[in-house]
């Protein structure tokens, strides 16, 4: 993820490959976990920006500095930059004394140290001090016209309710609470509460199953789980409750559930169980702030593992809140006043940063988007847009390459005059899929910010935005490291490249605040993971329905344009034909799966619940076991 000013190596951040052009980046998918990058001239046409972004203004020290001045000096004099932000930007309770103490190798990662605040009070006492009735959050609930909208004050006094039955039970300060829930404000007050009284909360995606929710318990040893009743989703409703109660059997450390309502149907409450609502109401409003040090932890998000047992990715206090609010706003270029629209479950490391942590710490409005993008109708998104009057949208190219297949009318009968900026989120987006984000959705005057980043990552590493005046945005491609993140090609033994016209290894130079610290319980599998040299890549390749193609012709074809268009170094060692790939509901392939495959450790596959047919995992398995199905090249 990063490395320490020696330059020394770092695991790759992301499970797609990445191309030089001139300054720029652009993500592709590749085989299964190669992660090499090329320089090369630009040969897309550029787009021009419209609504260039004005000069940041980070902190009254770094006041007129242009982009280009705010970025070398982010990378060349971390400490001056990101510590003249921090003492601005955060309401601290004990200023810090040292702004970083970095040591790569060992994945030792501090900023800020000495400092003590609470993140709660960032995202909202500081803010209901100055305007209480300004709209923090808008939950766009599942039927279309029924939002909601909580005012910081009520986020503010329903987050103190949510924090004083947290501790009324038993709740305090390090304790782990998992929160399995719907996108609402009552899983946001949730998120919120376990910050303000110094609990450390892991959302649990609310689709997930018993099984990976039992999982995600045990690794986090939570004390507690705050749930619904059900969920809402696409006219359906979900059993949430049941789940829990399945999952919570065979995790003897959690002492209470407390159960939210959101729907009017009932629900069997057992001896663990709590009715939220019930609880909070006895409860005061006011609840006072717990003193955080920088480097505690605020969060873990599980991501999957190799081995199949999700990592609990650890993120801090300061660090990550000031990286999130940072990208929020020069990244999507926010401003006061804005309606930010990030579609994102805040099961998902975005929904944390671009829905809750970042928006809120900005005192931005932020919309809760509950349903799907087609339901009642594939003009969901574009109607909401209208309805609230959204100015930033920022999605996933799973979602718009799913509405690119239905007719313009669905986007165009909308009026879409408010958005400002497009984003993607969450995998690279194809050049049709960018093009009719661009073209149809933005009408071709909105900037679209195509981010990379991850889970581990805290926030947007490399984004189009923010840049100097006027600087051209080109399609599909990430392009500019953000502040601080200083991107390195490294060779396959882990030597710096320099020059053009070469490839290699994306890597970031240096630790920046908003990086992961650790996974929980593992550290030496956190610095295993991410600051070690990689293995050698394995192919798993789909054919075309064609009896007369030859597989032994087509992989050495594969091979030769592997080593032309990306690099010699890069062919995969081994080749799998396979008839398809293990994918999620959304379309996402399950690389932790073929991983184990290649690996020859299909015994404990982990949770496969979220795939589409699980069948698939025992179709590539037989492949893999046939002889003469994987095909070596030496």
């Amino acid at each position: 993820m990063a490395a320490h000013k020696n330059g020394s190596l770092i695991h790759i951040i992301n499970r797609a490959s990445v191309f030089f052009k001139n300054g720029s980046y652009r993500k592709r998918i590749l085989l299964t976990s190669l992660k090499p990058v090329q320089c090369q001239r630009r040969t897309v046409s550029s787009i021009g920006d419209r609504n260039t972004n004005l000069t940041p203004h980070l902190s009254s020290n770094l006041a007129g500095w242009s982009y280009n001045e705010l970025y070398e000096l982010s990378v060349k004099d971390p400490e001056t930059f990101w510590g003249s932000i921090a003492k601005e930007r955060l309401t601290w309770n004990k200023p810090f004394d040292q702004v970083r103490d970095c040591e790569i190798t060992s994945g030792k990662i501090n900023w800020f140290l000495g400092g003590q605040l609470n993140v709660s009070v960032n995202c909202l006492d500081v803010h209901v001090a100055k305007h209480p009735d300004r709209v923090a959050l808008v939950w766009e609930r599942d039927e279309p016209g029924t939002e909601v909208k909580v005012t910081y004050r009520e986020l503010l006094e329903t987050t103190c309710r949510l924090a004083n039955t947290l501790k009324r039970h038993g709740v305090n300060k390090g304790d782990r609470v998992a929160i399995y829930m719907p996108v609402s404000p009552i899983a946001v007050a949730a998120m919120l509460a376990c910050a303000r009284i110094g609990a450390v909360h892991t959302v649990v995606f609310a689709g997930f199953s018993s099984e990976a929710l039992a999982g995600r318990i045990q690794d986090a040893q939570c004390k507690a789980v705050i749930t619904c009743n059900q969920g809402v989703r696409g006219g359906r409703f979900i059993d949430l409750k049941p789940t829990v109660d399945a999952a919570v059997k065979n995790c003897p450390n959690v002492q209470h559930v407390f159960v939210a309502q959101r729907t009017t149907n009932p629900t069997p409450m057992g001896k663990l169980d709590i009715p939220l609502e019930e609880a909070m109401a006895s409860e005061s409003a006011q609840c006072a702030p717990e003193p955080m040090g920088s480097e505690e932890m605020l969060f873990m998000l599980h991501t999957s593992g190799s081995t199949g047992k999700p990592k609990g990715i650890v993120h801090t206090q300061a660090g990550y809140l000031l990286y999130a609010a940072l990208t929020h706003q020069y990244v999507f270029d926010y401003h006061p006043g804005d309606v930010f629209g990030c579609v994102a479950d805040i099961g998902w490391v975005t929904g944390h940063s671009y829905v809750v942590y970042g928006p809120l710490c900005n005192g931005a409005t932020t919309v809760l988007f509950e349903s799907t993008p087609v339901y009642p109708d594939p003009g969901r998104y574009w109607e909401t847009v209208q309805r609230l009057g959204i100015n930033q949208f920022y999605g996933a190219p799973t979602a718009i390459r799913l509405l690119l297949k239905y007719e313009e009318s669905w986007v165009k009968k909308y009026d879409r005059s408010s958005l400002k900026t497009l984003g993607s989120v969450g995998e690279p987006i194809n050049h049709e899929a960018w093009e009719w984000f661009y073209n149809v959705v933005g009408d071709g005057r909105c900037p679209l910010v195509d981010t990379w980043w991850q889970t581990e990552t805290g926030g947007v590493c490399i984004a189009p935005r923010p840049a100097e005046k006027g600087a051209e945005i080109v399609p599909a491609m990430a392009m500019r490291p953000f502040f601080g993140i200083q991107p390195v090609l490294m060779e396959e033994k882990g030597k710096p490249i320099s020059g053009n016209d070469v490839s290699g290894a994306l890597c970031i130079g240096q630790p920046w605040p908003g990086m992961a610290r650790t996974i929980f319980g593992d550290h030496k599998r956190f610095v295993d993971a991410y600051f070690k040299p990689y293995p050698v890549p394995f192919a798993f390749v789909v054919l075309k329905e064609d009896p007369s193609l030859n597989h032994k012709a087509v992989v050495k074809e594969l091979r030769g344009l592997v080593a032309a268009k990306i690099a010699k170094y890069a062919v995969p060692d081994h080749f799998l034909v396979v008839k398809r790939l293990p994918k999620t509901r959304s379309g996402k392939i399950m690389r932790r799966i073929l991983r184990k495959v290649a690996m020859e450790q299909t015994g404990d596959l982990g949770d496969v619940s979220t795939l589409d047919d699980p069948s698939v995992v025992a179709e590539i398995i037989k492949a893999h076991a046939q002889k003469g199905a994987v095909i070596n090249y030496e």
